[in-house]
């Protein structure tokens, strides 16, 4: 025991007295290791790394001229004897030993990796490249096509990449999304960028060689990061053609990315195009609420009688059933936010929760009608379903969902005090989302309760914030400049102002939405909403005012200022974008 004690230390301290950069006193350790266990590579690799610290080279080319006599020596060691012979500035007695080091691998393929990680590891890529290429022509099975892309990315050699990196793909030895994810470092959303145009070639020249959806699959998505969704379409067509209804649900969620990126006119294609092909009532159905969606997008009386018409067609259509869940829930919404109607939605809800059906689908319908029942301000209705929700089901994020809005529905009638006992919960939930907004007014109830006990400020922004939920975006807004006039230097002040510039977007008011934010970044930099103000103001800049240089500097402020922020991943993405960054 006490052998094994004493190896376990000296084991230890050789390895932090090297981490601690103390060679002098790591050397001893290693010296002594090696001698009880001569056969450890790592320990003879240890020994040498501290003789190349000291520059005590001749006693590293020593040690390993003598392990490379046997004839059973691992290969790594010829790489790290020529490396010493770099570091002294002799290439030439380098190469030979680099040249000993591939040699090693004809007589057993499975040295490839050891010879070529340990290549990498001292940024020799060129020996690297033969070391895995060697290796894969003596034994097929082998794959080192990750690690040469790696090597070809790190080299500049963008097509070989590109290539080693579908191969894996094609092949099914790692995940699509891995390979893409290192493949998006590369591109950019210019169709145009060199990379962008050689990933389109490297994919095309696939496609001819060897037909297959994959490739197919691979142009829908780079021209999706591209943001040209109409080539998407065209790849997402001929996909369909050779599968069928199985790859409707691609099509599907090309709709709706393009939907978020605002390209009404393409997704509504895309949406045509799958209620005019699919099978699948349900998969019909989906698609023809999207369109529905996309028309509701323009504004007028005639607008909605012709979009309720489209409902009451779709109804009678596919009927009140288990099965039609969304159009149900889709038509109360319209009936409620859209004709401000809400009654005979509540009677439509209420008659679906009759319905055979599971307990999270009695979930969804009374989450609905909760809603619109907060909309019709009828708040302890809305809060027993928004409470049966929680308690049906606790761990789930619906259950979570549901008691989130116990707490915003009781902000909504000034209980304050039971609203903040539901958010303190929820602000460990597994939601980040749920969890932001639980945070978010949490403190703004508490902050809020302190300096004025009779929260008057609160209750109007409460009242204000029902009002946005109501659709009643200009009342809201008046609602919230009568805090901001007559609660100045209250703590309240910047979340008014927050809320009325989110609202202030709504009404297509951009100068005066800029104001407010601005006015948070100048006077509540060190407060909680200053993230919230500056990605607000970077995504005006960016997709509505058209000032990408002004942008940049508020994604900026919050990646170097705000790295907790819920809005630091979105922030960076954007930033780089901004930058035409290809991060290598």
């Amino acid at each position: 025991m006490l052998s094994i004690s004493a190896y376990a230390q000296e084991d230890f301290l050789a390895k932090q007295y090297f981490t601690d950069g103390d060679y002098e006193k790591a050397v001893v350790f290693y010296e002594k290791l090696v001698d009880k266990h001569p056969r450890r590579t790592d320990y003879g690799e240890g020994l040498v790394a501290c003789y190349q610290q000291l520059e005590r080279y001749e006693d590293a080319e020593r040690f390993l001229l003598n392990k490379i006599e046997d004839s059973n020596a691992f290969p790594t060691f010829f790489i790290e004897l020529g490396y010493n012979y770099t570091l002294q500035d002799q290439p030439e007695k380098a190469t030979v030993y680099y040249e000993n080091a591939i040699k090693k691998i004809d007589e057993n393929p499975n040295f490839g990796y050891s010879v070529g990680y340990r290549f990498q590891k001292y940024a020799l890529l060129d020996q690297a490249v033969m070391a895995y290429n060697r290796a894969t022509e003596l034994n097929p099975d082998l794959n080192y096509d990750y690690q040469l892309a790696r090597i070809y990315g790190e080299k500049g050699n963008i097509e070989q990449m590109y290539q080693a990196y579908l191969n894996l793909i094609y092949e099914g030895r790692t995940s699509r999304s891995n390979v893409l994810r290192n493949i998006d470092d590369f591109i950019s959303e210019d169709p145009e960028d060199t990379n962008n145009v050689l990933l389109r070639k490297v994919l095309l020249k696939n496609a001819q060689k060897n037909p297959d959806t994959l490739w197919n699959e691979l142009l829908s998505w780079l021209f999706i990061q591209q943001k040209q969704y109409s080539s998407a379409l065209a790849q997402e067509k001929a996909i369909y053609k050779r599968t069928g209804e199985g790859s409707l649900d691609r099509l599907e969620n090309l709709g709706q990315i393009a939907l978020e990126d605002k390209q009404q006119e393409i997704a509504a294609s895309i949406f045509e195009y799958i209620v005019d092909n699919s099978n699948s009532g349900q998969v019909r159905l989906n698609a023809q609420l999207h369109l529905i969606d996309i028309e509701l997008e323009g504004e007028g009386k005639k607008k909605l009688e012709t979009v309720e018409k489209k409902f009451r067609d779709l109804v009678e259509e596919y009927g009140i059933q288990s099965r039609t869940l969304q159009l149900q829930i889709a038509y109360a919404n319209f009936l409620t936010f859209k004709k401000e109607t809400p009654a005979p939605a509540i009677a439509m809800l209420k008659e679906s929760l009759e319905l055979p059906m599971g307990r999270t689908a009695v979930a969804y319908v009374k989450l609905a009608l909760g809603d619109i029942l907060v909309y019709d301000q009828k708040f302890n209705q809305a809060l027993i379903y928004f409470t049966q929700i929680q308690k049906s089901l606790k761990n789930d994020v619906l259950g979570q969902d549901a008691r989130f809005k116990v707490a915003q529905t009781s902000f909504y009638k000034g209980d304050f005090d039971w609203a903040l006992t539901q958010l303190k919960v929820l602000r460990g939930s597994t939601s980040q989302l749920i969890a932001n907004d639980a945070m978010q007014l949490s403190l703004l109830i508490s902050d809020n309760s302190l300096e004025d006990s009779t929260q008057t400020a609160l209750k109007k922004y409460a009242r204000a914030d029902l009002l946005a939920y109501q659709n009643k975006n200009k009342e809201a807004i008046e609602a919230l400049e009568d805090i901001l006039q007559n609660h100045k230097g209250e703590k309240i002040e910047d979340e008014a102002l927050l809320r009325q510039g989110q609202l202030l977007e709504t009404q297509k008011s951009y100068e005066t939405a800029e104001f407010n934010y601005k006015k948070i970044v100048e006077f509540y930099a060190d407060g909680i909403l200053a993230d919230d103000a500056h990605f607000a103001l970077g995504e005006l800049y960016r997709n509505i005012l058209d000032k990408p240089e002004k942008a940049k500097i508020h994604y900026e402020k919050i990646i170097y200022n705000y790295q907790d922020s819920y809005y630091f991943p979105k922030a960076r993405k954007n930033f780089r974008r901004l930058r035409g960054d290809i991060i290598n």
